[in-house]
């Protein structure tokens, strides 16, 4: 590893869900609780719009101070960029694929420059990349930065690890190119990336000498009365209206808690989904939808006896609710499951309930590329 040069900034988190920023508050919210008051240095935030619209979740983060600076990101999808449409196609002959995804990757970073140049990387100690498949990661490694790259959401692995089903042929070669920086693989792959921060080792079917596990439950229990109070005001714009939506209408009632996704892509085989699980798994409950921040469906239209909550923010966040108490939830593939302690009874469908729905193909990522699923 070459010499770093002397940075003037601590550090950086780059996000692109809420879900991200969620843990990067933890994280940095650990470090204002164990670093001497004179040592500690606020780091900064940046929310990319590439894929997540974060509203006002800007201006919540800079009136709290958890972060000195919420910086916004204009990352560019690789379609922004037509001329390097070309070097996407796939060829039957590996040589040819190579040569052209390695003129991609240094395109890809060469043409995201204008747009990344809102922040000064190489000042920062330290940069956490959520999700580094996004263009920052290949930007990174085009100019030599390093970076901690850190899961995309809690446990996501078990189901997609991308750097391997995205390049299950020829695997080895392409990360001897991408360790050699010739191209940019995801996950701890790349040259730049010093490690990968996951959860939990033991649910994850690939395998990267990168990977550190940093467990996120701990950070969430260590969080004083103070700095639970701070991660709600970041994410909710009226926390008493929140808690009025959670209370039983009459004495004895009880909720049963449906957890949507993003996911199917189609959205009425997405409400068809939802339909189904509050019929087969909520009956006899007042229904809670907790809609996914990406799930962008009007619930309230489709289940007008539902209580919807109102808000885009991490599931997670309830957590720090006095007094919140649900008698059941369900997701589908939604790990943030695990993580509701207010929660009685909790059931995680698994990924092949939408076999029903759409092909399978379409989402047992992990299954297709040979490895075992963790959530059978």
């Amino acid at each position: 590893m070459k010499k770093r040069e002397k940075k003037t900034k601590s550090r950086l988190y780059v996000c692109h869900t809420f879900y991200h920023v969620y843990v990067a508050i933890l994280k940095e919210m650990k470090l204002a609780r164990n670093m001497p008051a004179g040592a500690y240095q606020k780091a900064d935030i940046a929310l990319s719009a590439i894929s997540t619209d974060f509203e006002n979740l800007g201006d919540r983060l800079t009136k709290t101070a958890i972060f000195d600076t919420v910086i916004a990101l204009d990352e560019k999808r690789e379609d922004f960029f037509p001329e390097l449409a070309k070097y996407r196609k796939n060829y039957s002959s590996i040589l040819k694929h190579m040569v052209n995804r390695m003129i991609f990757t240094k395109k890809l970073a060469k043409c995201e420059i204008p747009y990344m140049r809102v922040i000064d990387f190489a000042a920062y100690g330290d940069i956490y990349v959520f999700c580094d498949s996004d263009p920052v990661g290949y930007y990174l490694n085009y100019r030599h930065i390093y970076y901690h790259a850190v899961e995309d959401g809690l446990d996501c692995l078990k189901n997609l690890d991308d750097a391997y089903v995205a390049n299950q042929g020829h695997f080895r070669l392409k990360t001897w190119f991408s360790r050699h920086n010739l191209i940019f693989i995801m996950n701890g792959w790349g040259k730049y990336c010093i490690d990968m921060e996951i959860n939990d080792r033991s649910v994850v079917p690939t395998d990267c000498p990168r990977f550190v596990e940093e467990p996120r439950k701990p950070l969430e229990k260590a969080l004083t009365p103070e700095q639970k109070k701070l991660v709600i005001k970041a994410f909710v714009d009226d926390a008493d209206s929140l808690m009025e939506q959670l209370k039983p209408s009459c004495e004895g009632e009880e909720f049963a808690c449906f957890l949507t996704e993003p996911h199917p892509v189609d959205v009425e085989a997405r409400k068809r989904v939802c339909l189904d699980v509050i019929e087969k798994y909520c009956k006899g409950y007042r229904v809670l939808i907790k809609p996914h921040p990406r799930d962008l469906i009007d619930y309230t239209a489709l289940c007008p006896d539902a209580v919807v909550l109102r808000g885009r923010f991490p599931v997670e966040v309830l957590n720090f609710f006095e007094g919140l108490h649900i008698k059941k939830a369900v997701s589908i593939v939604t790990t943030a499951l695990n993580n509701m302690d207010f929660v009685d009874e909790k059931l995680n469908l698994g990924a092949s309930f939408w076999d029903a729905y759409e092909e399978p193909e379409k989402h047992a990522y992990n299954k297709k590329a040979g490895l075992g699923m963790a959530d059978k």
